[in-house]
């Protein structure tokens, strides 16, 4: 008699009630050593059960692909970094001249709006 339908267990220590439930019975929660580590799984990732074996199956597997993939990406930045070993100085420098030319553009056209408003009213000024 294996307890086969296990529904809403949100955590490991619900699992592990289970489990002691179904050992008292004589049998044992179905797939149970596979579904802690899930459960584990999961709970490190900060990600709810979906209550069902089959169903965090296959959130385990979506949660452990996003990880992967963060990995790899994270990796990737790495590989990028040692390929251009900039340093973070020159990073800074750089930045700031891009932010400053920004700032300069900003300011040039703020000037050449307020001349041209400028002038405008000075051409209406002098027709009255």
């Amino acid at each position: 008699m294996g307890m086969d339908n296990i529904e809403d267990i949100k955590s490991i220590d619900e699992l592990r009630k289970a489990q002691a439930a179904a050992q008292a019975q004589g049998s044992s929660v179905t797939n149970y050593s596979q579904w802690e580590q899930i459960l584990q799984d999961l709970e490190t990732a900060g990600v709810q059960s979906t209550g069902s074996f089959e169903g965090d199956v296959k959130l385990h597997s979506q949660v452990m692909e996003k990880i992967e993939q963060f990995i790899e990406q994270v990796q990737e930045a790495q590989r990028q970094q040692e390929m251009n070993p900039k340093n973070d100085e020159t990073s800074k420098i750089e930045n700031k001249t891009t932010n400053d030319k920004d700032q300069i553009i900003k300011a040039n056209l703020a000037n050449g709006t307020s001349s041209l408003i400028l002038s405008d009213y000075m051409k209406y000024y002098h027709t009255l």
